[in-house]
């Protein structure tokens, strides 16, 4: 089968589209054929092994698993003999290790059925993105009707998903984009835009019970000037300058202001679970939520739809259709 595979941490010419063996199932496991997949900043901190801690994960030298690629929708070819969830034939999606592929085992727990009304290209794009949009809105920047929210990064991946996500659980919600999302963000549903590239929203005059930031390019001090008495900052993303210290400096920055303010940051890892996947399920089939795709590509396209994603201006997500089944 095809696999997209790397053996060494670097830039996107580090992942190879090559054949390898078609994998089988353990016994709580399914073979899925893929049919579609989607990228997400964390496969390329893993291609690129940064920041540093990553490696504790994925391997000090070099990759462990040359595999790479989360977010997953296909086929269930076959299952392992404990697997009791699915059978061959669903239409599933979810998490995995390997996604970039034809086939992939993965953990029956890792995934749910895909609604008929959702194309495998929608279902990949969920998982990463979309459970991170819902579980830090709703998790750890505990959202309420009412509040007012700001999402900056408001035509990415995660903040796409945010935007719909807060404006489902009735939040009144500003996106920070750039001059030419404007409309993408009004369309899903944001009530106020700031543009970035004229206006600073941390010198802005309202004020937020909850801020998404998926770009990082303001620090928690910054975000003090436009949050509420007990507002909360939730980072979500975004590259830094110094990949293996900044991250970690900012945390700790955070941590000791917090001290002294009513305002707090919390910071978010989205963690996979089936309950949370049935929940983005329901948004969907409201109509509440839809994933918006910037484009699509082939395998043997990943390398350059990588390299994209790393530039940081993809609307939505980038999705990668696998050969033969492009809709």
């Amino acid at each position: 089968m095809k696999a997209i595979v790397y053996r060494e941490y670097g830039p996107p010419d580090v992942l190879r589209c090559e054949e390898i063996d078609k994998p089988t199932p353990g016994d709580s496991e399914v073979l899925l054929q893929i049919r579609a997949a989607a990228l997400n900043p964390y496969d390329w901190h893993f291609m690129r092994g940064e920041p540093y801690a990553v490696r504790l994960m994925a391997g000090i030298g070099k990759p462990k698993n040359t595999r790479i690629g989360a977010d997953v929708a296909g086929i269930v070819e076959s299952v392992g003999r404990n697997a009791t969830q699915f059978k061959a034939g669903d239409a599933v999606y979810g998490v995995c290790q390997g996604a970039f592929a034809e086939y992939v085992c993965v953990a029956e727990t890792k995934l749910v059925n895909k609604p008929d009304a959702v194309s495998f290209e929608q279902a990949a794009a969920i998982p990463i993105a979309g459970l991170t949009a819902l579980q830090a809105l709703r998790d750890k920047g505990k959202i309420q009707p009412g509040h007012a929210v700001l999402v900056n990064g408001a035509s990415g991946g995660v903040g796409t998903f945010g935007v719909q996500v807060a404006k489902a659980l009735g939040a009144k919600v500003t996106g920070v984009t750039s001059t030419r999302n404007i409309e993408l963000v009004r369309s899903i549903g944001a009530d106020d835009i700031i543009d970035y590239t004229k206006q600073d929203f941390t010198k802005s005059d309202k004020r937020f019970e909850l801020i998404l930031d998926c770009v990082g390019n303001h620090t928690f001090a910054e975000c003090l000037r436009v949050l509420q008495p007990k507002g909360i900052l939730v980072p979500a993303g975004g590259k830094t300058d110094n990949w293996m210290l900044e991250p970690i400096g900012r945390m700790i920055a955070a941590a000791a202001q917090s001290l002294f303010v009513s305002q707090k940051q919390v910071s978010i890892f989205a963690k996979m679970n089936q309950s949370d996947l049935l929940a983005m399920n329901e948004l969907l089939l409201s109509g509440k939520v839809k994933p918006i795709i910037d484009r699509t590509c082939t395998l043997a396209e990943v390398p350059e739809a990588m390299r994209y994603l790393e530039e940081g201006h993809a609307r939505g997500k980038v999705v990668v259709v696998i050969d033969g089944h492009r809709a």
